[in-house]
C-alpha cells in the first residue's frame, strides 16, 4: 500500500478527483456505504474511442480510490437509449432502413445491422464488448429498462411536482419560440411511437399524468413507467439523483448542461456529484469526433497498431488539454508509453504517483527492460524489409547477443504492431529528399567516417562521428538540419530515432550500404 504522505504530496489528477469525491460526497457515500462513479453513453452511433477514454479515466479514479478507501465502488456505464434518432449516421448500414424511424427511441428502431432486436440494443453490446476487451469493471444500465421498469418513478414524482421550478431554471436559456414548446416531459406517442416535443397544456400532479398539445389534438399521457422521457438536463439531473452518482466526466461541450442539472439536483434535494470537464477529441482536421460521423481513429484501429496501454496512457495524459486522435498519432503515443516504463523503474514511490504509466498499469508497472522505441522500430522494419517478427529479431540480436524474446514481452508484441502500421500507415506517406550535389558530398562524407565505427562500439560514439561529419560539411551551425537530411534521404520522414542508436542495431555496415543505396 503506498504511504499516506505520499498521497497526500501527488498532485496526479486521478488522486486529486479521488480525493474531492471523498470530501465533497462524505454524507452521500457514508449513508449508502459505496461510492458510485458514472460514464455516459448515447447510442445514437457507434461507440467510438471517446466513449473509451471516459471510462478508462474514471477507472484510473477507482484505482486512485483504492488507495484512499476499502469502501466499495461501483462504476455505471449508463446508456440513454431511449433518446430519439435525431439524423441517421453516416456509418451505418442500410440506411434507408433508418428513415422512417426517426425520433423513435433506439431501442424501438430495427438494428442495419440484422444483429440484434434494435438498433439500440446493436450499440449497446458494440460499448460493452470493446470495453471487456481492456477488462473494465462496470456496471451497465439501460435507460429503457429504467424507465419502463419504474425504477426512475419516485423521481419523475417528484420532478412533477417540482415542475414550475424546473421551468424556472431552463426558460431563461432558451430563445423565445423555443420557450414556447418547452416542456421537460416528452411523451411517447401512441400513434407513431416517437419521442415528441410538444407543449403542455396541463398537469395532472395527482395521477402522474401530463396532458399535451400534440398539434391541436390533447394527448394524455402517464410520466410513469416509460410512457414519458425527460429532456436531457432534466434527464441526467434525474439519474443522478435516483442513482445517487458520486462522480461523473463529461465533455467540455456539456459544462452548461451540467451547470443547469447541478440546479435541478438540488431542487429535487440532493447535491450534485463531483464533476469533471474535459477536453474533446479531434480527428486530424480539428474537428471534433463524432459518432455519427465516425471520424478520427477507430478503437480497432488502435488496437490494430498499438497496445490498450499505449491507449489508456493517451487517455491518462493532460484530459483538460483537447488532443487530436488520428493514426499518425500512434508511434509518439506508444513511444511515450514505453519512455515511463523505463523511467519507473527508478522512480520512489512519490515519483511513481506521477507516472501516468503507473496510472494505466493500476499500480502494477512492467518491469521490463527498454530495447528501442517504437520509432526506430518501424525505421528497422523499413531498412530490413522485414514481414515477420523472427527476422526483426534475428537483427536485434545480431548487434545485441543478450537479448531474449522471453524477457521482453512487450517488445515482441510491438515488432508485430510496428510492422503492421508501417505497411498500412506508413508505407502510404513516405516521401523520400532527392539529395542535391552538395547533401550529397556530406552524405559521402559520412559513409567514409562510418569507416571507423564498428558494430561493438558504443551508440552515443557513434553518433558523435555523426555529429563531426556534420560540422565539418556545413551544418555546424544547425545540426539539425544535418539530421533532418539523414532522416529525409534514407527514411522519408523529418523526424526519426538517434542515428546513432539505430547503427548499433542495423548495422554498421548494412547502414552504409543503406546510404549508397538512398543516394543512388
Amino acid at each position: 500500500m503506498i504511504e499516506k504522505a505520499n498521497i497526500e504530496k501527488t498532485n496526479s489528477w486521478p488522486f486529486v478527483e479521488a480525493k474531492k469525491i471523498l470530501r465533497e460526497r462524505k454524507k452521500y457515500i457514508d449513508k449508502k456505504g459505496k461510492i458510485i462513479l458514472q460514464t455516459g453513453y448515447g447510442p445514437s452511433g457507434l461507440p467510438h474511442i471517446g466513449t473509451f477514454g471516459e471510462v478508462a479515466r474514471t477507472s484510473m479514479v477507482v484505482n486512485a480510490l483504492s488507495h484512499l478507501t476499502e469502501i466499495p465502488k461501483e462504476i455505471i456505464t449508463f446508456s440513454d437509449d431511449m433518446d430519439g434518432l435525431r439524423k441517421i449516421p453516416e456509418n451505418v448500414p442500410n440506411q434507408n432502413r433508418l428513415t422512417n424511424y426517426l425520433h423513435k427511441p433506439l431501442t424501438d428502431i430495427p438494428d442495419p445491422f440484422e444483429k440484434y432486436k434494435s438498433y439500440g440494443e446493436h450499440n449497446n453490446e458494440m460499448l460493452k464488448n470493446f470495453l471487456n476487451k481492456f477488462n473494465f469493471k462496470y456496471t451497465f444500465k439501460s435507460s429503457t429498462e429504467l424507465y419502463k421498469s419504474g425504477f426512475f418513478n419516485p423521481t419523475l414524482k417528484i420532478i412533477i411536482k417540482k415542475y414550475s421550478d424546473i421551468m424556472n431554471i431552463i426558460l431563461p436559456t432558451l430563445g423565445k419560440e423555443r420557450q414556447k414548446t418547452y416542456s421537460p416531459f416528452l411523451p411517447i406517442c401512441p400513434e407513431t411511437g416517437a419521442v415528441l416535443e410538444i407543449p403542455v397544456l396541463e398537469i395532472d400532479e395527482k395521477n402522474w399524468k401530463i396532458i399535451f398539445d400534440n398539434k391541436g389534438k390533447k394527448l394524455e399521457k402517464s410520466i410513469l413507467d416509460g410512457n414519458c422521457k425527460l429532456q436531457w438536463k432534466v434527464d441526467w439531473a434525474m439519474r443522478w439523483f435516483a442513482i445517487d452518482v458520486d462522480f461523473e466526466m463529461y465533455g467540455k461541450d456539456l459544462i452548461e448542461s451540467a451547470i443547469l442539472s447541478t440546479k435541478i439536483i438540488k431542487l429535487l434535494g440532493k447535491d450534485n456529484p463531483a464533476g469533471f470537464a474535459y477536453e474533446l477529441f479531434l480527428d486530424e482536421k480539428g474537428e471534433k469526433i463524432s459518432k455519427s460521423k465516425g471520424n478520427g481513429i477507430t478503437i480497432d484501429e488502435w488496437l490494430n497498431y498499438a497496445s490498450p496501454e499505449s491507449l489508456s496512457l493517451f487517455m491518462y495524459q493532460n484530459p483538460k488539454r483537447a488532443k487530436k486522435l488520428y493514426k499518425e498519432i500512434v508511434p509518439k503515443a506508444v513511444d511515450e508509453y514505453l519512455e515511463f516504463i523505463e523511467k519507473g523503474q527508478s522512480q520512489n514511490e512519490l515519483q511513481l504517483l506521477l507516472n501516468p504509466a503507473w496510472h494505466v498499469h493500476n499500480g502494477n508497472m512492467p518491469k521490463e527492460k527498454f530495447i528501442m522505441s517504437f520509432s526506430m522500430l518501424l525505421n528497422l522494419v523499413e531498412t530490413s524489409n522485414a514481414e515477420t517478427k523472427d527476422l526483426v529479431w534475428k537483427f536485434v540480436k545480431k548487434y545485441k547477443t543478450k537479448i531474449f524474446e522471453k524477457d521482453h514481452k512487450i517488445f515482441d508484441n510491438l515488432i508485430e504492431y510496428a510492422i503492421k502500421y508501417f505497411n498500412e500507415v506508413v508505407k502510404k506517406t513516405k516521401k523520400y529528399k532527392k539529395p542535391n550535389k552538395t547533401e550529397i558530398n556530406a552524405l559521402n562524407a559520412l559513409i567514409v567516417a562510418l569507416d571507423n565505427c564498428n558494430d561493438q562500439m558504443e551508440p552515443e560514439d557513434i553518433q558523435t562521428q555523426i555529429y563531426t561529419v556534420g560540422k565539418d560539411n556545413g551544418y555546424k551551425e544547425n545540426l539539425r538540419d544535418w539530421f533532418k537530411l539523414i532522416y529525409e534521404v534514407v527514411f522519408g520522414v523529418e523526424n526519426g530515432p538517434r542515428i546513432g542508436f539505430f547503427i548499433s542495431f542495423f548495422g554498421v555496415k548494412e547502414t552504409k550500404q543503406l546510404i549508397k543505396d538512398k543516394i543512388s
